[in-house]
Order: C-alpha cells, then structure tokens, then sequence
C-alpha cells in the first residue's frame, strides 16, 4: 500500500477547523524516507504566521463548547478516540516507520502507548476534582480546577506521535482545545491522527494541525497572544526560544529539554541481564530518545567483563529499514546522520576507543551501526554533549562516591538507570542523582501512571500520570461569606 493509500482521506496539508486547505500563501516542503533519503514522501503544506493565527481562532472558537462539555461525556469522547486510534493502529506504525525510519516493531509498540494515554486520560476526566478551605464558620471557600483554553504543542520528531498523544489525551481531558506543530521531519503521523480523530467524533476546531518548520510555525505559536499554554519537546537552544517567546505574553510552558542520562552499574548486579539492559537503554530507537542512557559508568572491576557482554550483544542487532522491524532503524533525517558521524570524528579527535561502530555503514540511507567507546572521560565531549543516535560511552569507577560524582557531573538531569543487587544503595543513589526520573535494575522502566521529567538543562516539567493534568488546568477560588452578624 503506497502513502497516499495510508494517508487517505487524510492529506499533507493543514488541519484546520475539521477540514484540510493549503498553507496561506501557498508553501510546501519534502519529507523524505530516512531509510532511502533520496526518496520524497510528500509534498507537505509549509504553514507560517497566517495560519496558525488561522488554526489558534479554530481552536478558541471550539474552546467554550468543549470545556463546558460534561467531564463524563469528555471521558467517553476520549475513548471513542482510543478506540479509532487502536483500529487505525497498523496504518499508523506504518506512516510512522516511513516518515521517522524507526522499526516496525517499536512504532507498534508506541501506537499501543498512545491508545493507552487516551484511555488513561480519559478514566481521569471525570476526577478533577476541587476541594474546601476551612476558614471558620460562616465561611465557605472553595477551589475549583478548570481548563486553560487552547494549548499549543510543539511535537518532537523522535516519537511523534507517541510524545503528540502524552501531551494531547491530558489536555483534552481537562477541557483544553489543541494546536499542534509536529516536526518538520515528522509531520505526517500527526496528520493521520487528525482525521482518525475527526472521523471518531471529536468536535470541529478541539485538534488542529500546522505542518511546517519551527522557525516559522513553531515560532509564530510560541509567541501567539491567543494561545494559554505551551507545550514543547526538543533541544535546550530552541526551548530557551520558546520560553522567551511565551514570556512576552506569560504563558505557562511544558519543556523537556534533553539529557544525557547515565546508567550506574555496580559489580554486585548479574552482568548477562545488566549487558541487556544496557544495551536496550542506549540503543532502543537507535538512541534517538531523550532518556537513552547513553553513558555506561561501571565499577572498575567488572568493567572488562561487562564491555565483553555488552559488545557482544550489540554485535547481533540488526540494522536496517523500518519496515523490515530491524533492531535499529535509520536516524530520521540526513541533517542528523551528519551530526551524529560528526561526534563520531570527534570521539577520535578526543582518543575514545571504538570496541564497536564509530563510523556510518557503507550503503544508502541514514544508517549508523551501534557504537560504543571506551576510555571516555569528562572532559571530553562525547561524554558531555547529547549526540542523540546509538552512541554509549563507558567511563569506569572505583566506588560508590565516584559513581555519583560522575554521574551528576553533567549539565543535562532527565533519567538515570542503577544496577545494583544492594537495595541500600539504590536507595541512596536514588536520593542523591540529580535526575528526575531514576530505574533501578531494569531501564526504560515505568509507564504512563508513571511522572516523567527531569532538572538541570533537561526541563523542570512532569508529563504522564496525574500529575500531568496540572500542565492543563488552573486553579480558581472562591470565598463566601454566608454568615453576617445581626
């Protein structure tokens, strides 16, 4: 089945107000399969100023109609969603696989998470709940939780549709209408979902899309004056920009920035499990997620051993194109491949040890092999910087002390994997790394209930579980004086 067959009815241009038109003046740009870069998928609608200020009015247009909606009524708008979403399931993983190059296998899996955020939410609309101040008799003062009107997103192109749905199911949820940039690597998945959700019922306006770049469409929603709240996934340059962008009209802002996440191992932990772990942790979606733990730091003692594991498991993965469910894909764009051969040049330069990978594979595409350096210290720069593709590095410790020293010596503060058999220790490092989300003994742990987010330059914001609906909610109090004196 080609694209447009995948796509249809839906179509590479603007989701406005439930219904598809053209950029204002006209613009379109390429998207292009990463696993054949040569390759366009689609002439895609390049939306600027004009129509997000065109999509924002659609959605404060819908905005009153669908925060006064009975919070019961918004749960099960919510999972008709899910539903049609998890109908549309494989059509989705396909245009994800094609448009990102990620494995067959894992855009499933993300589809699944996106059905599961809708239902999550959904069970949640109907529970945002107030509460009472005691103020003393003849008083009543009460707090009221209420939607913030129309939320924009600025969608990553790592996880599109999966980190488009962890943001939109709460928003929708607590009464809010949607804006939506995706990626400009990126765009069609969010395309498809508009008319699947369309098609499932959600109102005219709640969910508008805006294809194009983040310098003019994203830009333009950041500092839009009609918007009430940001949301934004991506690197800390462009998320500084979004801040200051929603600074001039004090919009409360979403942010996740990044990380460079390392994972702990001690001598105490079974290294053959450990090796896996390790090895899901940095090359799962060929290290293209924010949390990868794309810093090995293991006790010196077990040090060799565990690096013999670890090489010899990332030696069997497969590489190769999406559709084919290879291990890793190919990184999402020819821009990125770049970058990430460039710190392959660097790592060199700075005397890291290739014990695998460390240069592009000889073939069309975007294909970087896993790659793992040894001999690594803080100074250099592979260890410091996010390089974002399948890159670990692995830099020893002698104790406990060093370990965390190490592993908070690092501007970046989102996630964090220990591996340890002491449950004292995990505890203590738990307590003590500067991150917002630690796992202990098994990385990539959680799931949806689960708060997610980090400090430092990874962001100060928490998406997923409950916790999640504050992004989309303010509060308002009211006190009544009932009781006068006579």
């Amino acid at each position: 089945m080609g694209l447009a067959e995948l796509l249809a009815p839906a179509q590479p241009r603007l989701f406005i107000g439930g219904g598809w038109c053209d950029a204002a003046d006209g613009a379109t740009f390429d998207t292009r399969d990463p696993a054949h870069d040569d390759c366009v998928l689609a002439d895609v609608a390049r939306g600027g100023a004009l129509d997000i200020d065109a999509a924002v009015t659609a959605a404060r247009a819908a905005w009153p109609a669908w925060a006064a909606t009975a919070p019961a009524d918004r749960s099960a708008c919510l999972r008709r969603l899910a539903d049609a979403v998890e109908a549309a399931a494989e059509t989705l993983a396909t245009i994800e696989v094609l448009d990102n190059g990620k494995s067959l296998t894992l855009a499933r899996a993300e589809v699944a998470g996106c059905v599961a955020y809708l239902h999550y939410y959904a069970g949640a609309a109907d529970k945002i709940q107030g509460e009472t101040v005691p103020l003393g008799d003849g008083y009543l003062d009460y707090v009221q939780r209420e939607p913030l009107g129309v939320s924009a997103h600025i969608v990553p192109w790592n996880a599109p549709l999966s980190m488009l749905c962890r943001s939109l199911a709460p928003a929708l949820a607590a009464g809010n209408t949607a804006v939506v940039k995706p990626a400009e690597q990126t765009p069609l998945s969010a395309l498809k979902l508009a008319q699947v959700l369309a098609d499932a019922g959600l109102p005219n306006g709640v969910f508008n899309v805006v294809t194009g770049f983040g310098s003019e469409a994203g830009a333009a929603l950041a500092a839009h004056a009609g918007i009430d709240s940001i949301t934004f996934t991506g690197s800390v340059a462009t998320g500084r920009a979004v801040l200051r962008a929603a600074a001039e009209h004090v919009k409360p802002v979403v942010v996740e920035l990044g990380g460079k996440s390392p994972q702990l191992v001690f001598a105490d932990a079974g290294l053959e499990q450990v090796a896996r772990e390790v090895v899901k942790g940095i090359f799962t979606n060929s290290g293209q997620y924010c949390d990868a733990g794309s810093r090995l730091l293991v006790e010196q003692s077990v040090a060799e051993p565990l690096c013999e594991r670890v090489v010899g498991i990332a030696r069997e993965l497969s590489v190769g194109p999406g559709l084919d469910a290879p291990d890793l894909g190919p990184l999402v764009s020819r821009e990125h491949f770049e970058r990430v051969c460039g710190y392959m040049t660097l790592a060199r330069q700075e005397g890291a040890r290739a014990l695998i990978g460390g240069a592009p594979l000889d073939r069309p595409g975007c294909f970087v092999p896993p790659t793992i350096y040894a001999d690594v210290s803080p100074a250099m720069r592979i260890y410091r910087e996010e390089i974002f593709g399948p890159v670990l590095t692995v830099t020893p410790f002698a104790d406990e002390d060093e370990a965390l020293a190490l592993a908070n010596d690092c501007d970046y503060g989102l996630a964090a994997g220990v591996f340890t058999a002491d449950i004292d220790r995990a505890l203590r490092l738990a307590s003590r790394i500067e991150a917002g989300y630690i796992m202990v003994n098994e990385y990539f742990a959680g799931g949806i209930g689960a708060p997610f987010g980090g400090c430092k330059l990874s962001g100060y914001s928490r998406e997923r579980g409950l916790v999640a609906l504050e992004n989309y909610t303010r509060t308002r109090n009211v006190v009544i004086r009932w009781k006068t004196d006579r």
